[in-house]
């Protein structure tokens, strides 16, 4: 037995862990006490991740799927020597349009990404499809109006406020924020500290709460202007604040004036004098801030709901201090900046074959692939490869996305399970488990403090599997993208005396890329194969030019953090320490005052009047009730105590719910003479699913949810529980981003036979 420090994958918090690992075994987990930022917190779905490490579907080596869909064993010779001379053969036929990189990451999975996403260069492609696309890109998109870059991303101090709203969000279960249920605890049991909760279910965070709004499915818009809309009305808006520090609310405060606070809050069958109470309580708070996730998201105006839950914040001053929302730093770049007002005329940000979307954050949206793939005619995407995702489970409208990912000429999965995608794909080729390779997270969200925390491996990889950086690499090398040598790097790497912080290396890389500009798309892999060879883990090669940015952009607060030298020797310091922390690193450490220095607008003020927001503000108040013949609204991938991301594919690891039950309000099963147990049909416009009916009064009526994480045809096995996106349409999204609208799926459900 050995014991080793690691991080969970299962969400965006990555609790650090200490693991006893037997035999390549997760036995006994408990939370790292030396984790910069959980210090020792763990939950219940983090303690069963030997689910995740060892179960039946692990991929040992690659395989090749034959005229009959079966699968046969091949070298990773021949893997990759066929893959490169089909992309070369897509590209050099098609042009670089017809690829497209789907996936790459997950959860604490993305060390590899900075590999993969070398193929989009080497192909000439710009496609991106992501989970985080189908998430959070209105958000992105607001964002960079406000903030003036996609990726100033604010974060929430839920831990310091005396005022918290969560919006359609459940920290109890999905976590996000630190620590969650230590932190919501805390907050229940001050009285001089409220907690809010606005969501249509009563969930376990609602449980807690001293407020619930209740409202109607769809309706986040119509309670938020009616709060925005009472703050400014009765003047409880930081004058002062917006005066110091934004512009554009007068704008903005004259459409809030014109919004009818009644009628909205009947809107959303939420009582005034509640909407009211919470309104004038935030804008009272010394210290407010407000957590929102997929709730508000991917529902009914999802980007206008992200627009006014940040105004909600930056109008009554809750930004930029302790107990508030704040701006962070970011060290591994999760998303770029794509905003379309900074492209030059002539040199506009290039559209998609079919939809004509432009890419928000560097990306697009899952949504509108299956159509990229069968409706774009010449210009379709033809090849694909897909890291680390199942987008069969996934992706909105299964159907569709089987029927696409079929029609391609070329899909290479690489993933360390046979999971659906794999199933369709022409290679599949095994990569390590997130245990098994160096690996960290680019979800470091917080602030003043930031850390970061690189993962060493704690076991040997299965079989023939490789970790994601040595697969792009060869492959790279195979297209003859790159050369397999580079002996004058090699030589200053291993040469270079540890002093100079590896500064001689760092030159010689620039003048190399320089006079081989074609080189210079491919460092990450370059380093690997070069410093990478003089360091205990080659994967961590290419994190020194970002240690170095960070130290060089941060100065003060990496100083601050303890990591000191000079300007040319800081960064090299500040790579050790992360290679070295075991627990995670603590990288930085700014003041509240220096979080302005984040905002990228040339003025550096938040600018509140975003004109296309605004127009959306004065289209909802013509809209109509929408009437279907559908009588449920569905909420899509609830989460729950047993069920969390994708990985976990071995049901056994599920205690409870292992059906995943449709719950249902009492009164709306008594109608259809449902009880616990029951089996039911969910049917929607895009298809139908029999479920387990679970009676739940903390639905409101006329409401029905099913989890994420289930369908899983585990061992070939028929699907246990719900594949909820067989219930969702491509075409069920906002126009805008393309973000489903997973919690609000019309349904209908009718009663089968009882079990």
């Amino acid at each position: 037995m050995t014991t080793a420090k690691t991080a969970c994958i299962l969400c965006s918090r990555n609790c650090g862990l200490e693991i006893d690992v037997v035999d390549g075994h997760l036995k006994k987990i408990r939370g790292d006490a030396a984790h910069p930022s959980s210090k020792g917190y763990l939950c219940n779905k983090a303690a069963r991740l030997d689910y995740y490490q060892n179960h039946a579907d692990r991929l040992t080596h690659p395989l090749k799927r034959q005229p009959d869909g079966s699968f046969v064993r091949v070298s990773w010779d021949q893997a990759l020597g066929d893959i490169a001379q089909r992309l070369t053969a897509i590209r050099d036929t098609h042009g670089g349009d017809a690829f497209a990189f789907v996936g790459g990451g997950g959860q604490g999975n993305h060390l590899g990404g900075a590999y993969g996403r070398q193929l989009l260069s080497a192909m000439k492609s710009r496609f991106v499809y992501s989970s985080l696309a189908q998430e959070k890109t209105g958000d992105f998109w607001v964002n960079g109006r406000l903030f003036g870059a996609q990726n100033c991303h604010p974060m929430e101090d839920v831990e310091h406020a005396d005022y918290v709203v969560f919006i359609g969000a459940n920290p109890y279960q999905s976590h996000g924020i630190v620590n969650a249920r230590d932190v919501l605890r805390d907050i229940k049991n001050d009285p001089n500290r409220t907690m809010v909760v606005i969501d249509p279910r009563r969930t376990e965070t609602a449980n807690q709460a001293d407020i619930h709004l209740q409202l109607r499915p769809g309706t986040d818009a119509f309670l938020l202007l009616a709060m925005l809309s009472i703050i400014v009305r009765e003047s409880l808006h930081d004058q002062a604040f917006i005066d110091a520090h934004c512009t554009g609310f007068e704008q903005v405060k004259a459409e809030l004036l014109a919004v009818p606070v009644a009628d909205y809050a009947t809107r959303a069958d939420v009582p005034l004098a509640d909407v009211e109470g919470v309104a004038r309580g935030f804008a009272a708070a010394k210290r407010g801030c407000v957590r929102v996730d997929l709730g508000t998201q991917q529902t009914l105006h999802t980007t206008l709901n992200a627009y006014l839950e940040k105004l909600l914040y930056l109008v009554t001053g809750n930004f930029g201090q302790s107990g508030s929302n704040n701006l962070h730093t970011a060290f591994l770049p999760l998303i770029g900046n794509t905003d379309e007002t900074r492209s030059k005329p002539g040199r506009s940000l290039k559209l998609t074959a079919f939809h004509k979307m432009m890419p928000i954050g560097g990306m697009y949206p899952p949504n509108i692939l299956p159509d990229e793939i069968l409706k774009a005619g010449e210009k379709r995407i033809r090849a694909v490869v897909c890291d680390s995702s199942n987008p069969m489970l996934t992706y909105p409208d299964s159907s569709a996305q089987e029927e696409a990912f079929r029609a391609l000429d070329l899909l290479v999965v690489v993933d360390i399970a046979m999971t659906e995608t794999a199933r369709l794909a022409h290679y599949v080729l095994p990569a390590a488990s997130q245990f098994e390779k160096l690996e960290a997270t680019g979800f470091t969200l917080e602030f003043p403090k930031n850390y970061f925390h690189l993962r060493h491996p704690i076991a040997q990889p299965m079989g023939e599997a490789m970790p994601e950086p040595e697969i792009y690499t060869r492959l790279l090398e195979t297209m003859g993208v790159i050369p397999k040598k580079f002996p004058l790097l090699i030589a200053m790497a291993r040469n270079e005396p540890g002093i100079t912080g590896h500064l001689g290396y760092m030159t010689a890389l620039g003048l190399t890329l320089s006079r081989k500009k074609r080189w210079a798309p491919y460092g990450a892999s370059i380093m690997y194969r070069t410093l990478g060879q003089t360091l205990r883990h080659a994967a961590v090669a290419p994190m020194l030019p970002i240690a170095m940015a960070y130290a060089k952009e941060h100065a003060v607060a990496v100083r601050r953090a303890g990591h000191k030298g000079t300007s040319l020797t800081r960064g090299a310091n500040l790579f050790r320490a992360i290679i070295q922390g075991e627990s995670g690193a603590v990288i930085s450490r700014h003041e509240h005052s220096e979080m302005w220095s984040l905002l990228k607008t040339p003025d550096q003020r938040v600018h509140l009047h975003v004109p296309e927001m605004v127009e959306a503000i004065r289209v909802l108040s013509k809209e109509v009730p929408a009437t279907d013949a559908f009588p449920f609204v569905l909420m899509a991938g609830e989460r729950r105590s047993y069920n969390a991301n994708q990985i976990f594919r071995d049901p056994a690891w599920r205690k409870v719910d292992k059906q995943g039950a449709l719950r249902i309000h009492p009164d709306d099963a008594s109608a259809l003479s449902l009880a616990n147990g029951d089996m039911a049909q969910c049917k929607t416009e895009r298809g139908s699913l029999e479920v387990v009916v679970e009676i739940d009064d903390a639905l409101r009526r006329g409401v029905v949810t099913l989890p994420h994480g289930y369908g899983v045809s585990f061992q070939n096995s028929k699907p246990i529980g719900p594949p909820v996106n067989r219930l969702t349409a491509t075409s069920h999204c906002e126009p805008f981003s393309r973000t489903p609208f997973h919690k609000y799926v019309p349904a209908a459900i009718s009663k089968l036979n009882a079990i």
